[in-house]
């Protein structure tokens, strides 16, 4: 937790340390701190647009943009962890779907966040894009939810 007198970061972040990449998700380590403005209804966004993961049967690697848009509680996600996790799928076998949908559940339990959404756009693989949707719900009606500016498929 942030230390209230001082308003720093806990110790224990990978912010501000010299950290090694993760060998896989499993091994990744997410982390979190306090969210100063949680009595606030906003929309924060991530948008990797050079996401990669390997296919589970070839062994090709796959490659996205994600963008993951989340109205936060009491936490937010520390941003150099998320780079971290998200580049520790780079050696990572699992179709588009598990693996767009296993983020916003890992991100979901970290953060209990009061919406969050992910779009995986998927470059594609055998000649189909293959885009993959998650969402935790409705968002709060206060909330200016932005397209994901990521164009349908047209040789992105």
């Amino acid at each position: 937790m942030t230390n209230e007198t001082t308003n720093t970061a806990p110790a224990n972040l990978q912010l501000g340390q010299a950290t090694l990449q993760p060998g896989s998700p499993e091994e990744a380590r997410l982390d979190r701190v306090p969210n100063p403005h949680a009595d606030t209804d906003y929309l924060a966004r991530f948008t990797a647009p050079e996401f990669t993961s390997l296919c589970p049967v070839t062994g090709q690697p796959d490659f996205a943009i994600l963008v993951i848009d989340y109205v936060p509680d009491r936490w937010l996600v520390e941003s150099k962890s998320l780079k971290l996790y998200l580049t520790s799928f780079r050696n990572h076998g699992a179709f588009h779907e598990d693996c767009t949908v296993a983020i916003a559940k890992r991100l979901t339990a970290l953060l209990e966040p009061r919406y969050l959404r992910i779009g995986g756009f998927w470059y594609p693989r055998g000649g189909i894009p293959i885009d993959v949707f998650w969402q935790t719900g409705e968002p709060p009606k206060s909330v200016w939810l932005p397209d994901p500016g990521v164009p349908p498929y047209r040789a992105r």
